[in-house]
């Protein structure tokens, strides 16, 4: 039975409306955020608490408070004074209809309309119900609602159709958040993963600031041979005990001149520095860099003088250029593998791929890393989508990948996000079956445009107004959000509100533990090597022909 809380008295559709608390319900029992249900004489109206204050009906109470009577309290609590709380109604369902379907709020219950906690049975039906026996089942436990035991779920199949963004301040548990989202997504394998793991905390094990618990294990303990740990730093790789890390280089020849723009705060880079850049790699072609690298002072002179260009800016490119090798140990004139191609081999297979930085985890050596393999593989997506749709019936559509990047405001700044490909992806590259997962702490430093194209938004708490406002941009009826976002608890609390979600909701997000290890049922499984050679040669042969590449 639905426990009884009050009844509505006044409001609007826009502005929402007030429920008197029944005198047998504490105040102090509400919190902002839950979850309720008003049952209208023809509808029942999906709503959330958003506010909570104390009210009287007798405003001379308000000046003589009887404090020191224990009776008097009692006999005036509910009557004279009374709990009043804002409700935001979200979703309605008509009792009538045959079709049983949740429609967004187009009306308000009538006066006095009795208002209920939601029980399980109404999470169910709004936010579904994760089905452990069906291997198709979309749905994923995410946690729980504010003062009850019982799971909220998420549709992670649409989920993965748009780029989506888990924001909250430094401290407030975002990689816990993400490798919550991560596992779901491949436990029900709807999508590869390729995630550019800047601080090491997802490929072998994590740091936990749980005393009792100090290390959680990471993706490739969970999912074994699913999940390829690629490093920049195998050296750091192996000291943390990751087994099979493979190693990753850049070649100086992969790197474009789009790469440094989007470096050009952290190099200092000039307008006039980027434009001499092309008129180099206009003489030397892919080995550009390299050649620049070995120039002296005086060949820049000599070169200026017969191919124009400004010796100071070339000179400067060069220092620049000098500074990104020196800050990046994986970068190499010539790398004799192709590794983007095989990385690309084990999405299309299936698998999901975590790129360690090891100790090469500064700013610089981030964004230049994640910036050249997304940009190669946004490439190669696009090859394989335009192949899928010039002939949709014989050929099977390219594998769902979802790329994970960390300080996303750097490389999604207004500045920036126009000529990056992360800008691109974010706007335009869901019809080639590839989408963002932005992780951040600074969601004000991102581009209003990119943010308002995030299907949903995953966020734990943020302090700064800035922020707080961009993590709601393009979204209706913010301002009762806002309330609910600044009353949340700093730890294991968030806010899922967008495309894989009914209707915003407040939830205690789950522990990373055994318990979550367990009813993932990915401890220690792992692959034979018969079978892993299978799937990279299917891999292989879709992605290049029978002829495999050399």
């Amino acid at each position: 039975m639905n426990k009884y809380l009050g009844v509505i008295t006044r409001g609007s559709l826009s502005s929402g409306l007030e429920m008197r608390l029944d005198s047998a319900t504490s105040v102090e029992d509400l919190r902002v955020g839950r979850f309720v249900v008003i049952e209208g004489r023809t509808c029942r109206f999906f709503s959330m608490l958003t506010d909570v204050e104390l009210a009287s009906s007798n405003s001379r109470m308000l000046n003589f408070p009887p404090a020191n009577d224990p009776f008097l309290l009692e006999v005036l609590s509910g009557a004279t004074m009374f709990g009043s709380v804002k409700v935001q109604p979200m979703l309605m369902l008509d009792k009538q209809s045959k079709m049983k379907e949740l429609s967004p709020v187009k009306t308000i219950p009538a006066h006095f309309s009795a208002v209920y906690e939601a029980t399980e049975n109404d999470f169910a039906l709004v936010f579904g119900r994760e089905r452990e026996d069906d291997p198709k089942d979309p749905f994923f436990n995410v946690g729980q609602p504010l003062n009850m035991d019982i799971p909220v779920c998420v549709d992670l199949s649409r989920f993965i159709e748009r780029s989506n963004g888990i924001f909250g301040k430094s401290g407030t548990g975002k990689s816990f958040l993400t490798r919550i989202f991560l596992c779901g997504i491949m436990k029900k394998n709807l999508a590869s993963m390729l995630v550019f793991d800047m601080h090491n905390e997802y490929g072998w094990q994590a740091m936990s600031e749980n005393k009792s618990q100090p290390r959680v294990k990471g993706l490739k303990q969970l999912f074994g041979s699913d999940v390829i740990v690629f490093s920049l730093d195998a050296e750091s790789s192996r000291d943390r005990g990751i087994p099979d890390a493979r190693e990753l280089y850049i070649g100086y020849d992969q790197i474009e001149i789009e790469d440094l723009e989007l470096l050009k705060s952290e190099l200092a880079l000039s307008e006039a520095t980027l434009e001499n850049a092309y008129i180099v790699k206009e003489k030397f072609g892919s080995t550009w860099i390299a050649d620049l690298l070995a120039m002296s002072s005086e060949e820049i002179e000599e070169f200026t003088e017969m191919y124009k260009g400004h010796p100071t800016a070339i000179k400067t490119l060069q220092r620049r250029l000098n500074t990104v090798v020196q800050k990046t140990a994986y970068l190499r004139p010539r790398t004799d593998s192709n590794y983007i191609d095989e990385l690309l081999q084990f999405i299309q297979s299936g698998r999901h791929v975590v790129l360690e930085f090891g100790r090469q985890n500064n700013l610089l050596a981030y964004m230049l890393a994640t910036n050249v393999i997304t940009r190669r593989l946004h490439s190669n997506y696009v090859r394989l989508s335009e192949k899928y749709l010039a002939d949709p019936e014989r050929k099977a559509p390219p594998r769902k990948l979802m790329i994970v990047i960390e300080e996303a405001h750097k490389f999604l700044s207004p500045a920036v996000a126009k000529q990056t490909i992360f800008g691109i992806i974010a706007r335009e590259m869901r019809k080639y079956f590839v989408t963002l997962l932005i992780v951040d702490q600074r969601p004000s430093g991102i581009d209003p445009e990119i943010l308002s194209q995030l299907g949903t938004r995953v966020t734990a708490l943020l302090n700064d107004d800035k922020d707080i406002e961009a993590v709601f941009t393009g979204v209706s009826g913010s301002q009762t959000l806002r309330t609910v976002l600044s009353q949340m608890d700093p730890k294991q609390q968030a806010l899922v509100l967008g495309y894989a979600v009914p209707m915003p909701v407040v939830v205690r997000t789950r522990a990373f533990d055994a318990s979550f290890y367990k009813a993932l049922g990915a401890i220690d499984r792992d692959e034979s090597p018969l079978m892993t050679r299978k799937r990279a040669e299917r891999a292989r042969t879709d992605l290049f022909g029978e002829e495999s590449p050399s």
